[in-house]
């Protein structure tokens, strides 16, 4: 009977030091803010943001920096939130910054004389995209990493004291 209990905590043991090692789940973590918050500007509070987690697995993060004369408004975002709304995302979304897309489809059936709804998208004199998923900086993923000598320590220790 004794062996058998034994034999039971060893089993469960096991299963839990499995289960650490499992990655499951794993996101991008993205800084997700704009600039009209206090301390998501030019530098950035990492304190007040830590990163959120992306909706996707390979999700991208992206920075928006929109100017109009001396006004400058930065959004930073996961690349599947933004891509919903946003028609002027550059084609290549590879590392780094580049200049935003024209989309001359864009409010080309609406008559709107309200000139403050910029339903053309051409208030911004200028519009960067910046795609970064390499930068630690800029996000990491989240994970648990376990040293092979943790484990190995903690399954000996596991055995030996049943």
């Amino acid at each position: 009977m004794y062996a058998l209990i034994n034999m039971e905590k060893k089993i469960i043991f096991s299963i839990f030091l499995l289960s650490l090692i499992i990655k499951e789940g794993e996101s991008l973590l993205c800084y997700r803010c704009n600039s009209n918050h206090p301390g998501c500007g030019t530098p950035l509070n990492w304190l007040w943001y830590w990163g959120e987690s992306c909706p996707e697995y390979d999700d991208k993060c992206v920075k928006i920096i929109e100017r109009k004369g001396a006004e400058t408004v930065i959004t930073r975002e996961c690349l599947s939130s933004v891509r919903s709304f946003r028609t002027d995302m550059p084609a290549d979304r590879y590392e780094g910054c580049r200049p935003a897309a024209k989309d001359l489809r864009l409010g080309h059936y609406v008559n709107n004389s309200i000139h403050q709804l910029d339903i053309h998208r051409d208030y911004y004199d200028e519009v960067t995209w910046c795609f970064c998923y390499f930068d630690n900086r800029c996000n990491s993923a989240s994970s648990y990493n376990i040293s092979i000598l943790l484990l190995v320590v903690s399954s000996i220790i596991g055995y030996f004291a049943t």
